[in-house]
C-alpha cells in the first residue's frame, strides 16, 4: 500500500464502528479510535449509557491494539443541535436531530479535531454509505477550509465528491449524511461501503467482539437515546395546553399539553373518545391541533412541499436544474421509506419546491426532504412549507362545483 496513512475512526461502542476500525487496521492503516460524548445526562433509570458505550469502544481499541481517545462535544451538541431542536418544536415543526448531529458535530467539530488536532490524513465512520472516491484518493489531497462564498467557485479544478448509497439498501444511511459538507466528505472513508449488516455481524463475531454484538441497535434521539418523548420534551419546554379540534366540523374533541408533544400523522390519544383521531395540522397562533377521524383521512395527504435553502452535496445546484429550472429525481423524508419520484423546481433564494408523483401521508415541516438521482444522494433541505392537503383540494373542488351549479340555475321569474 506504500505509506502507512493515519485514519481517525469515530467509535460509538456499536458493532458498525468496531468493524470499521478492524477493517482499516487490516488494510494496513494507522488507526486511532475516538469516542464522542455529546450528551451529559442519565436515562430514566439513572444509568449513564454513554459510559457503557465508551467502555465498549475502549475494549475494541484494546483488542485491535490501537490508541483510544475521548472527546466531549456536550456544549456544542447543546448549542448547535439540541437548542435548534427545541426551537423547531416551539415553532410547531418536527426536527431531525440525527441529520443535524452529523452536520454540526461528527462531520464538523469531530472532523476538524481528527484532521487538525490528531493530525489524521482522513476520518472514518461506520456508516453504510459510499463516496465516489477510492480510499487512496482520499489521501491525495490537502485539507483545505471550504470557501465561504454562496456558490462554490465554478473554476475549482477538483472534481466534486459524490455520496452514494451503500451496498445494503436496508441499512443505507445516506439519509442521515445528506447535510454534510463537501470538504468533510472529501476526507472521509466508509469502510462498510460494500458490506451488508449481516456480514458485518459475522466479521465482528469472528473477531471476538461479542460485547458489541450483544447490544441492541440504537434508536431514539441521536446521542440521547430512547425516552418517553412527551415527558422528556416537557422537561425543556413549558406546557402550552390547547384544544384538539376536528378538521371536519371545528368541534373541540379534547385537550393537549402542547403542540410539540405530537407530530403530524401521529395518533392523538384523547380521553373519552371512542374513535381514534390523528394529527392533521397545527395552528400555533391559537395553539389548536387539528385532528382527523381516521388514519388515512385525506387531510393527512399532500403532494407538494417547499424547503429552506437546499444543501447540495456535490454540485450546487445541479447544472440540469439551473439550465431547465426542473429536475426529475426521487424523494424521501423518513429513513428507509420507499423513494418516490418527484420534480424539483429551484427558487431564487436557493430553496426548492418539490412536487411528488403521488400524495404522501404526514409530510412534516421540520423534517428533511432528501433527494436521490439513481443511487446518488444529492442532498437535503428542511421542509418549511406544505402544499394543500387532499382534503383542502377536495373541499375547494366541491365549492367550485356548487358555484357553477348555482349559476346554471334559472333565475326565478318575478310573480306577476
Amino acid at each position: 500500500m506504500g505509506l502507512v496513512r493515519h485514519v481517525v475512526c469515530a467509535m460509538s461502542g456499536g458493532v458498525d464502528s468496531s468493524v470499521a476500525a478492524l477493517l482499516l487496521k487490516r488494510r494496513g492503516y494507522s488507526v486511532t479510535g475516538v469516542f464522542m460524548k455529546n450528551w451529559d445526562s442519565l436515562d430514566e433509570k439513572g444509568v449513564c449509557t454513554a459510559e457503557g458505550d465508551c467502555e465498549d469502544a475502549y475494549r475494541v481499541c484494546q483488542a485491535l491494539d490501537v490508541p483510544f481517545h475521548q472527546v466531549s462535544y456536550v456544549k456544542e451538541y447543546w448549542h448547535e443541535v439540541f437548542s435548534n431542536m427545541l426551537n423547531e418544536y416551539e415553532k410547531g415543526r418536527t426536527p431531525n436531530p440525527d441529520i443535524l448531529c452529523n452536520k454540526h458535530i461528527k462531520f464538523n467539530h469531530f472532523y476538524k479535531y481528527a484532521i487538525n488536532t490528531l493530525g489524521a490524513d482522513a476520518m472514518a465512520t461506520g456508516h453504510y454509505a459510499r463516496s465516489s472516491q477510492e480510499d487512496e484518493e482520499v489521501f491525495q489531497q490537502q485539507h483545505k477550509a471550504p470557501r465561504s462564498t454562496l456558490f462554490r467557485d465554478r473554476f475549482e479544478i477538483r472534481n466534486p465528491v459524490r455520496l452514494y448509497q451503500g451496498a445494503d439498501l436496508l441499512k443505507d444511511q445516506t439519509f442521515f449524511l445528506s447535510q454534510i459538507s463537501q470538504d468533510a466528505l472529501r476526507h472521509t472513508i466508509f469502510p462498510l461501503t460494500g458490506l451488508t449488516k449481516e456480514f458485518v455481524k459475522k466479521i465482528a463475531a469472528e473477531a471476538g467482539f461479542h460485547h458489541v454484538l450483544r447490544k441492541k441497535e440504537s434508536t431514539g434521539i441521536c446521542f440521547i437515546g430512547e425516552r418517553n418523548f412527551e415527558n422528556f420534551i416537557l422537561e425543556y419546554l413549558e406546557p402550552k395546553p390547547g384544544n384538539f379540534v376536528s378538521i371536519e366540523d371545528g368541534a373541540i374533541v379534547g385537550k393537549h399539553k402542547g403542540w410539540f408533544t405530537l407530530t403530524l400523522g401521529q395518533r392523538a390519544r384523547i380521553g373519552g373518545q371512542k374513535n381514534s383521531w390523528f394529527v392533521a395540522d397545527k395552528d400555533i397562533v391559537t395553539g389548536d391541533m387539528l385532528v382527523a377521524p381516521s388514519t388515512n383521512h385525506p387531510a393527512l395527504f399532500r403532494d407538494t412541499l417547499r424547503t429552506d435553502r437546499f444543501h447540495w452535496i456535490s454540485l450546487e445546484p445541479p447544472p440540469e436544474l439551473v439550465r431547465t429550472q426542473m429536475l426529475d429525481c426521487h424523494f424521501r423524508f423518513i429513513h428507509q421509506t420507499p423513494l418516490i419520484p418527484c420534480t424539483v423546481t429551484l427558487n431564487m433564494d436557493g430553496s426548492v419546491w418539490i412536487s411528488l408523483s403521488r400524495s404522501l401521508r404526514a409530510l412534516t415541516p421540520g423534517q428533511f426532504a432528501v433527494l436521490y438521482k439513481g443511487d446518488e444522494c444529492l442532498g437535503s433541505g428542511k421542509i418549511i412549507q406544505l402544499g394543500p392537503s387532499e382534503y383542502t383540494l377536495q373541499k375547494g373542488r366541491e365549492r367550485l362545483v356548487e358555484a357553477a351549479q348555482s349559476k346554471e340555475q334559472p333565475t326565478p321569474k318575478p310573480a306577476s
